[in-house]
C-alpha cells in the first residue's frame, strides 16, 4: 500500500493546500495530512483548532488521515513506515525554502523522497496570512478556504482572539 504524508501548518487550511491534497489523495492510497507545530510561528489558531478545522475541511476523503506531530518530519515517518512526504509549491519564491528542507530531511532519513507538487495556478497567490489578513480588514475570503474555515475565522477575529 502507497502511503504519503502531507505536512504543513495549516494555519488555517485553504484551497491550495486542498488542492494539493486531492491530487495527492489520488495517487497514494494512504495520505497523512500531518498538522505540525513551530516552534518558530506564531499561530493565529491553536494546535487543537487547526486539527478540528483541517478534518472537518477534508471529511469527505476517505483516504485521509489528519493527524498532529510535534517534532521532526522524518521521525514521524519513520514510525508510520512512510518514504514519501509531499510538498506544494505555490511560486518560484517557494522553491529555495523548500528546497532547504527537502535536502535537510533527505540529510536525516535518506529513505525518505521529497515530490514536489505545483498548485493549480488559480491557487498560486493564496497563503494561510494573506487569508488571516484579509479576514481581519473585514475582507471575503470566501473563494479562498472552505465554509468551516471562513466561519472559524470569523469568530475567532469577533471573540478578539487575534
Amino acid at each position: 500500500m502507497a502511503k504519503a504524508i502531507y505536512p504543513g501548518s495549516f494555519d488555517p487550511i485553504t484551497y491550495g493546500h486542498i488542492n494539493i491534497i486531492k491530487r495527492a489523495a489520488k495517487i497514494f492510497d494512504e495520505l497523512y495530512v500531518v498538522v505540525l507545530h513551530n516552534i518558530n510561528k506564531k499561530y493565529f489558531f491553536s494546535l487543537d483548532e487547526r486539527i478540528n478545522i483541517t478534518k472537518e475541511s477534508l471529511k469527505d476523503f476517505k483516504n485521509i488521515k489528519v493527524e498532529s506531530y510535534d517534532g521532526l518530519l522524518v521521525d514521524y515517518a519513520k514510525e508510520k513506515n512512510i518514504n514519501v512526504i509531499i510538498r506544494g509549491l505555490r511560486a518560484v519564491s517557494d522553491f529555495e525554502y523548500e528546497l532547504q528542507l527537502a535536502n535537510a530531511n533527505r540529510s536525516l532519513n535518506p529513505n525518505v523522497e521529497i515530490l514536489f507538487l505545483m498548485t493549480d495556478t488559480e491557487y498560486s497567490f493564496i497563503s494561510s496570512t494573506i487569508v488571516k489578513e484579509v479576514a481581519k480588514f473585514g475582507g471575503n475570503v470566501s473563494q479562498w478556504v472552505p465554509k468551516n474555515v471562513e466561519d472559524a475565522i470569523i469568530k475567532k477575529i469577533g471573540n478578539n482572539n487575534v
